[in-house]
């Protein structure tokens, strides 16, 4: 007996300490992104070299939160102190984020809400096949000065929100539709859709995600020479399309659960030859790294990774003028800027940040250089057709450390970090062990067993 009750104290201990820690955890979280802000009372600039170039550039930052219908999303812009200049939280989610136009202090965003079930005035107007849920996708632009909107598109979707649209001219915009996997041109003045590729014309159907999340495509960029950039996550592949004729298979990036080279990424930018490329900056999500990829004879070759303790699910990185690189940190909480040298020189908190844009630099990496034209990079590693982690121990240690832990990340309530899902995972445990002990010592085990 005496033995029972030292377990049981230790037990208890486990359990008020691992609940103690998960409630100053949950009382301490910034509750929005402006309160995430304003924590930043020290200007992370103070006392570093070199300093960033642009560094009065405002740096405007779209939220996604989990869930989406109770408007936690946000679309925030900083200064370079890390403190707020512009807030608006109006829809669940806000994802793709321009500057419209470039150089402007006017952004071209798309956001939305889901909602379950669908508003009977939202399943008014779509011809989707909506059933019990949908999304209401919005396009609009805002001067971050002055706080004047336009809303630019409004669309009814089956299950998701629009991840990215690209400005093509004044009245087109390319638009990666996540919940009809396809990517097309809308005529904002018109409506008129005058272009469309989808993904069941050049794609294995038995490749990449179920049913109602195929292909999952998030991004979409349209290259200088007139293709089509596009990033699959389900299919762990970056692709290029040639409209009018297809897919070309020749410059795939990734390839299916190919984990090695890219495991479900995230916004994709495209370097071209004029600034070092062919290469592609991108965030390799589930991998929990930011990487580059140059085009070397015909295949694609890793040039740069970067990765800290703190980084979880990146989904954006933007390659800035002079080598830095702007870095979202879903998972991790937070945007950081690194340096030519890959040291953090500017970062703000914020929870779940999506994508990031700093203003004055360019829309996305459209004024970066490749990591081969700065001098810069790590020894390269051929990864045009790697499959080495698709099975093994590998593999499992990148389920495990990618989409389970970040798919827990994202489900779990926003001040949630992978330390406090450690400690909740200690609180569960010696719960259920107190609470099976229990049941053992009553007895109640044994007479099952003879039962």
């Amino acid at each position: 007996m005496q033995r029972r009750n030292i377990l049981r104290a230790v037990l208890l201990v486990v359990l008020v300490v691992s609940a103690g820690n998960l409630t100053v955890a949950w009382l301490g979280a910034p509750t929005d992104a402006i309160t995430a802000a304003e924590k930043q009372t020290d200007d992370p600039l103070a006392d570093r070299t070199p300093v960033v170039e642009n560094r009065d550039g405002a740096t405007v930052i779209t939220t996604d939160p989990p869930g989406g219908s109770d408007g936690l999303g946000a679309i925030v812009a900083f200064d370079a102190t890390g403190r707020p200049l512009y807030h608006n939280d109006t829809y669940g989610n806000y994802f793709d984020v321009d500057p419209d136009p470039p150089g402007s202090r006017t952004v071209l965003y798309v956001a939305g809400s889901r909602y379950n079930p669908c508003p009977d005035d939202l399943r008014a107007r779509t011809d989707a096949a909506v059933d019990d849920r949908c999304a209401e996708v919005v396009i609009e632009r805002v001067n971050l000065t002055t706080g004047a909107h336009e809303r630019l598109h409004t669309a009814v979707t089956e299950w998701d929100i629009w991840h990215d649209v690209d400005r093509i001219d004044d009245h087109r915009l390319l638009v990666a539709d996540i919940a009809r996997d396809r990517v097309f041109t809308l005529n904002t003045t018109t409506g008129e859709v005058t272009w469309e590729w989808r993904a069941r014309e050049d794609l294995d159907p038995d490749s990449g995600g179920n049913p109602g999340d195929w292909t999952h495509v998030n991004d979409v960029e349209l290259l200088e020479d007139g293709r089509v950039l596009v990033s699959l996550r389900n299919q762990d592949r970056v692709v290029f399309l040639e409209p009018g004729e297809g897919l070309q298979r020749d410059w795939t990036l990734g390839a299916e659960d190919a984990y090695g080279i890219l495991y479900e990424q995230h916004n994709p930018d495209y370097i071209p030859p004029a600034r070092g490329g062919p290469a592609v900056v991108v965030s390799d999500s589930e991998n929990n790294r930011v990487v580059e990829y140059q085009r070397e004879n015909d295949t694609w070759v890793r040039t740069w990774e970067w990765r800290d303790a703190r980084l979880r699910w990146p989904r954006d990185a933007d390659r800035l003028p002079g080598g830095h690189t702007l870095v979202t940190d879903s998972q991790g909480n937070r945007v950081l800027e690194l340096s030519e040298t890959d040291e953090i020189v500017w970062s703000v908190d914020i929870s779940t940040p999506y994508e990031a844009e700093r203003l004055g630099t360019g829309d996305e990496s459209a004024t970066g250089a490749s990591t081969a034209a700065l001098a810069n990079g790590t020894e390269a590693t051929a990864a045009g057709t790697d499959r080495s982690s698709k099975t093994g121990l590998s593999w499992l240690v990148a389920f495990v450390t990618g989409p389970v832990v970040n798919g827990l990340l994202h489900v779990a309530p926003t001040w949630v970090t992978i330390g406090d899902l450690a400690v909740a995972g200690v609180f569960v445990a010696t719960a259920g062990t107190a609470g099976l002990l229990e049941v053992y010592w009553s007895g109640i085990g044994r007479r099952l067993r003879r039962w």
